[in-house]
């Protein structure tokens, strides 16, 4: 059966879903299930998928569906505008259209909105809370909340523990812009340093670190940032970032802020280092492409040429994020396996095997 195929079938049947390559999967499913109507094919077809989704589905009939995995890889949030429900991925996309935040989506939770309201019920599959830590390191936009939290608050408090553990004789505090600022302002208020914007980004180039060749993640690089020479000339440069991936943009900034006149250059990363790939929805590198998968954190050290550099712990992250929500610092209710390689869903079919050895 093919894509139109299905797309009529699904459209007689009263519902019509905006489909990727990921959510396809589904929609083929869906339209092999036996229930009558839509909803029942959905949970039906979601019985038969394990990983990470969010998903927001419109049918015919003036319905809004939307669920959340078992395990909530992904955020999910119900706002309300007026007299009507909106779902959307992030809380600030409600700031954006005055919509008022109710809550989140629950892990394992489907709600479906209509004429007479919303309503909720539950996917039958039981599974351990895992939501992405990357989310408030870097995925999520810093005026969301997520989980109940801030992300530009949890951000602060990973620069306020990253100070704590790396601390640096220095002059100036400067972010790597625009992800690496709250974390830089914790850790300059922590180590009672100057705060200075001592790098400036360009937002009309977009994110680097997952460009394909790096011919184009230099050259970006070039076009987003510049620094300010006043600010750095002649100081001992703490340069804050949220995280470091492959290591090529780090090694860019070093060498144009030492090209400005900066007296020493020392990195402090706002997480731990990334040594896995992940497979429940960004589209990180290969673990090949991980820098810090293949080399220590010396070797880091050396090949983006500053004169220190230092991780926040795995402890130090998970006690940042997850103590005030009830977790624990071991990363009790969220996924981390981007810098454990211990995945929340075994990679452990033929065919998941194979993609992992793909990715590796």
């Amino acid at each position: 059966m093919n894509a139109q195929e299905l797309r009529t079938e699904l459209e007689a049947q009263g519902s019509i879903f905006q489909t990727s390559s990921d959510t396809e999967v589904i929609v083929h499913l869906m339209a092999r299930a036996r229930e009558a109507d839509v909803l029942g094919r959905l949970v039906s077809a979601l019985r038969r998928v394990r990983g990470a989704y969010s998903l927001v589905c419109l049918t015919h009939d003036a319905r809004m569906i939307g669920v959340r995995d078992p395990h909530g890889f992904r955020p999910l949030v119900i706002g309300r505008l007026k007299d009507a429900f909106v779902l959307s991925s992030e809380t600030c996309s409600f700031d954006l259209i005055e919509a008022e935040f109710i809550r989140e989506v629950e892990p394992g939770e489907i709600v479906v909105i209509d004429k007479s309201g919303m309503t909720s019920r539950r996917l039958p599959e039981i599974a351990p809370p895992a939501f992405c830590v990357f989310e408030h390191v870097y995925f999520a936009r810093p005026d969301s909340f997520l989980n109940g939290k801030s992300v530009y608050r949890v951000r602060e408090k990973l620069g306020r523990r990253l100070a704590q553990e790396a601390p640096v004789a220095a002059d100036v505090v400067i972010p790597v812009p625009d992800s690496g600022l709250p974390a830089a302002i914790g850790y300059a208020n922590e180590s009672k340093l100057p705060f200075e914007m001592g790098l400036i980004r360009s937002h009309y180039v977009g994110r680097t670190f997952i460009e394909p060749q790096d011919s184009i993640r230099h050259f970006g690089v070039r076009l987003k940032l510049s620094v300010v020479r006043s600010i750095v000339d002649g100081k001992r440069v703490v340069v804050v970032d949220d995280s470091l991936v492959r290591g090529t943009t780090s090694r860019k900034i070093v060498k144009m802020l030492r090209n400005a006149g900066a007296r020493e250059v020392h990195l402090r990363i706002g997480a731990p280092p990334p040594t896995h790939p992940c497979f429940y929805g960004i589209n990180t590198p290969n673990r090949s492409e991980l820098v810090a998968a293949s080399h220590t954190v010396e070797e880091i050290g050396r090949y983006v040429t500053c004169d220190s550099i230092a991780y926040l712990s795995h402890e130090g992250m998970m006690a940042a994020v997850a103590a005030d929500r009830g977790g624990s610092a071991s990363g009790g209710g969220y996924c981390s396996a981007c810098f454990t390689g211990k995945y929340a869903v075994p990679l452990g079919s033929p065919d998941l095997v194979q993609l992992r050895r793909a990715r590796v």
